[in-house]
C-alpha cells in the first residue's frame, strides 16, 4: 500500500460526562482552553498546535488519536490507498482530517491543513548551577509557583491485542521507525517505541508506543512536555495541592531518557507531564531492549501495578 511519513502526533481526544470538571483538571495540568460549546472542549499547550487535548461530552472514554500529515497531498495519497474520505476537520485551527480504524478499532484521525496558533511566551528560565559549570552569579533562582506549562504533546501508548499486526498497520500507513523493541525471548517481542521517520530532522525518540497488554487493548496514556524539570516539579505540586491523582513519578525512564510524573484525570485516563527526552534522525537505527529496561527506571519510584 502507499504510506505516508507523519511528521508528529497532532492530538488526543477522549469523552467525559462533565466538561467543567474536566476543565478544572486540565487547568492544574497545565493546559490552557483553546475553544468550547455545551457539547465539547478544546485545550492547548504554549506551542503552535491549535489544540493537544480535546473532551466531547459522553460517557468516559477514549475517542481518538490525531496523528499530523506534513501536507493535504499526503493526506490526499493516504486517502487514496485506503480509500477514505476526507472531510473538514471541526476543530480550533480548521484543516482536514481522514478518520481510520486501526486492527484493535483505535480511531485514528489523520490531519492536515491546520492554521498554527500563536505561540505562547513561557517565562524565561533561570540557570542551573552545577559542580562544572556556574552560569548563574548574583542572582536567586525562583522557579515560581502554579500549574507545570504544558508546551506540546509528545507521544502516546496504545496497548494491543497483537502487537506485530499493529505495528505493520502504523509502520505501513504513517512510516514510523522503531527506537527500541521490547523482547521478552530472541524471537518474541511484545511492543515497541516508534518514532516519526523525518530524515535528518531530529525527532522525538517515540511519538507512538505500542505494547501487547494482557488487560486487552485500550488507551494506555498521554504525554505532553513541560518547559522544563523546574516546571515539571512545580507542575506536581500543583497537582498534589488540587488533590488530582498520582499514579507514577517523579523519575527518569531509561528508554527515552524522560524525566516523568503521570497522573490520572478523574475519569482514570493516564497523562503524563515529561521534559528531558532523547531525540534521533532516521538515520540512527532501531535498537532490541528487554522488559526491565522498559519497566526500570535510572531514578525514582517502580511502576505501579496499574501502569498497564
Amino acid at each position: 500500500m502507499a504510506g505516508i511519513k507523519i511528521e508528529d502526533v497532532a492530538y488526543v481526544r477522549f469523552r467525559a460526562p462533565n466538561l467543567s470538571e474536566m476543565k478544572a483538571y486540565l487547568t492544574d495540568f497545565g493546559l490552557s482552553l483553546a475553544q468550547e460549546d455545551d457539547q465539547r472542549l478544546f485545550a492547548r499547550g504554549t506551542g503552535t498546535a491549535p489544540f493537544v487535548h480535546a473532551t466531547e461530552q459522553g460517557e468516559p472514554g477514549f475517542a481518538a488519536l490525531g496523528l499530523r500529515a506534513e501536507s493535504l497531498a499526503d493526506l490526499e495519497s493516504l486517502a487514496q490507498s485506503e480509500g477514505g474520505t476526507i472531510e473538514p476537520l471541526d476543530g480550533p485551527g480548521g484543516g482536514f482530517v481522514l478518520t481510520l480504524q486501526d486492527p484493535d478499532g483505535h480511531r485514528v484521525e489523520v490531519v492536515a491543513g491546520q492554521t498554527l496558533a500563536e505561540p505562547i511566551t513561557l517565562p524565561t528560565p533561570v540557570q542551573w548551577n552545577s559542580a562544572q559549570a556556574r552560569p548563574r552569579t548574583r542572582q536567586t533562582k525562583r522557579t515560581g509557583q502554579g500549574p507545570a506549562h504544558v508546551v506540546r504533546l509528545g507521544h502516546c501508548v496504545l496497548n494491543v491485542s497483537d502487537f506485530r499486526t499493529s505495528e505493520a498497520w502504523y509502520k505501513d500507513r504513517f512510516g514510523f521507525i522503531t527506537s527500541d523493541e521490547i523482547a521478552l525471548a530472541p524471537e518474541f517481542s511484545i511492543g515497541a517505541f516508534l518514532r516519526c521517520d523525518r530524515g535528518e530532522t531530529l525527532t522525538d525518540h517515540h511519538t507512538l508506543f505500542l505494547i501487547q497488554s494482557p488487560n486487552g487493548p485500550g488507551f494506555n496514556h498521554a504525554a505532553f512536555e513541560v518547559a522544563d524539570l523546574d516546571d515539571l516539579m512545580a507542575g506536581h505540586e500543583r497537582l498534589k495541592a488540587a488533590g488530582r491523582t498520582p499514579e507514577w513519578g517523579i523519575g527518569r525512564h531509561y528508554l527515552g531518557s524522560q524525566v516523568f510524573d503521570y497522573w490520572r484525570d478523574p475519569w482514570g485516563h493516564t497523562l503524563e507531564h515529561w521534559t528531558d527526552g532523547d531525540l534521533f534522525t532516521a538515520a540512527d537505527g532501531s535498537n532490541k531492549a528487554t522488559i526491565q529496561e522498559l519497566l526500570g527506571v535510572q531514578w525514582g519510584p517502580t511502576p505501579p501495578a496499574t501502569m498497564g
